[in-house]
């Protein structure tokens, strides 16, 4: 007897049975429920939709166990490993699951909680692919030590033993510093705050852990999502972009004459952080933020996303360029409120927004949350994941937001029908 998905496939059922079956209502054991779900969910267009909605509210064990059977249809771990149906849930499960291939871990890596990167990291699996070690240190969301431990391990693929035990002298001589005395950046460096000191660190490992990167986008200038004529009133009446021919070639040069002089590296990274022509400093106090965002390339926006100003960083965040809007949320000085207004704005980047529930900071304070799961920008499996800790009288409001997705929508009228039944 053929199976129901089969019998699906070859459109061999009526449509208010296929209408059941995206509503999760047929009899049948979950996997073969699942995989009913994942095809509708991909491949019909009249009932894909009800089926990407079940499939978001689908119990979480059922899926864990999909997730780490080998012998799960491809198509369903394809859709739970892809970034937009991922459920954090479900990552060591998929990790462990040798059907799972490589590309599709090192997909999902660079946007893992910090948590999450150290499950990673301690999986026999992940340490022993370049592949996934090499996009897991694209991710943000790391600390120190677990970047560290990236490079190490990536470190052994490239260089032998002997090689390996000299690379703590190496970075050294990298970043300019002598192991026979100080260098005179460094020297220097001790005469600042301890604020300065701990942002320029983060300004350094941020640049380090994100090199790749910045050298693809090194030139690109900046280019904020929506236009510069969307920008606030207060960061353009200054003139806007009116900056003199001077002023800007004199701030480029010595930016660059920094970057050349130190090189790669954290130690040249904190370096260029500390190291600007006076000219260009006097520049950028007579200008506006925007003026002088304006003339700085993308490792000259990172370090201004990081130790800036509120103003600055409210202008960085929409850098259509990823690496310099990311920058804005790892800065030591950002504040909640910043980050409660970031998540409902719908001129930054995709990415931005999906960044900020990475961060056990922000998911603890539920405006924040809020905003997120009512913001249209905010990719839809990311508010989908949310949702379970949106209240009741916001989930009535949200399923009446013709801005968000019929599917948000949906699940929320589904959500506060069911949360009313439990209080009654």
């Amino acid at each position: 007897m053929p199976r129901m998905i089969d019998l699906i496939r070859a459109s061999a059922v009526p449509a208010t049975l296929v209408q059941s079956a995206a509503r999760g209502g047929l009899a049948l054991p979950p996997q073969e429920m699942l995989e009913i779900l994942v095809y509708l969910a991909t491949e019909s267009k009249p009932f894909g939709e009800q089926a990407r909605l079940t499939l978001a509210g689908w119990d979480e064990a059922s899926c864990r166990a999909a997730a780490a059977n080998p012998q799960t249809p491809e198509a369903v771990l394809s859709y739970f490993s892809d970034r937009e149906n991922f459920r954090p849930a479900l990552f060591e499960s998929l990790l462990a699951n040798p059907s799972v291939d490589e590309a599709c871990v090192a997909a999902l890596v660079p946007s893992l909680s910090r948590e999450l990167a150290e499950t990673a990291l301690n999986n026999n699996r992940v340490i022993h692919s370049k592949k996934i070690l090499s996009a897991l240190a694209s991710n943000t969301n790391l600390n120190g030590i677990q970047s560290g431990t990236i490079e190490e391990r990536l470190a052994l693929f490239t260089s032998s033993n002997k090689q390996a035990e000299v690379i703590p002298e190496a970075t050294k001589a990298e970043a300019g510093v002598s192991s026979q005395q100080p260098a005179p950046d460094l020297e220097a460096a001790m005469e600042l705050s301890q604020e300065d000191k701990e942002a320029d660190e983060e300004v350094a490992k941020y640049i380090t852990a994100h090199t790749a990167e910045i050298a693809a986008d090194g030139e690109k200038p900046f280019q904020p999502v929506g236009g510069i004529e969307s920008l606030p009133a207060t960061a353009a009446e200054a003139g806007e972009l009116d900056v003199s021919a001077t002023e800007a070639e004199t701030h480029a040069a010595s930016t660059a004459e920094a970057g050349a002089h130190h090189g790669g590296g954290a130690g040249a990274a904190a370096a260029v952080v500390k190291k600007m022509a006076p000219a260009a400093v006097e520049s950028q106090k007579r200008g506006s933020a925007l003026q002088r965002i304006s003339v700085l390339d993308v490792k000259g926006r990172i370090q201004l996303a990081m130790k800036g100003s509120k103003e600055e960083r409210a202008l960085l965040v929409r850098d259509g360029t990823k690496i310099v809007a990311l920058a804005v949320l790892d800065s030591p000085k950002i504040s909640d409120s910043e980050v409660e207004k970031f998540a409902s704005q719908k001129n930054v980047l995709e990415a931005v927004l999906r960044a900020i529930p990475l961060k056990r900071r922000y998911m603890k304070l539920y405006n924040i949350v809020r905003n997120l799961v009512f913001n249209p920008r905010t990719p839809i499996d990311v508010s989908l994941g949310l949702m379970k800790n949106i209240l009741v009288a916001d989930l009535k409001n949200l399923s009446g937001n013709k801005e968000v997705s019929d599917t948000v929508r949906k699940l929320a009228l589904r959500m506060y029908r069911q949360k009313l039944v439990v209080d009654k």
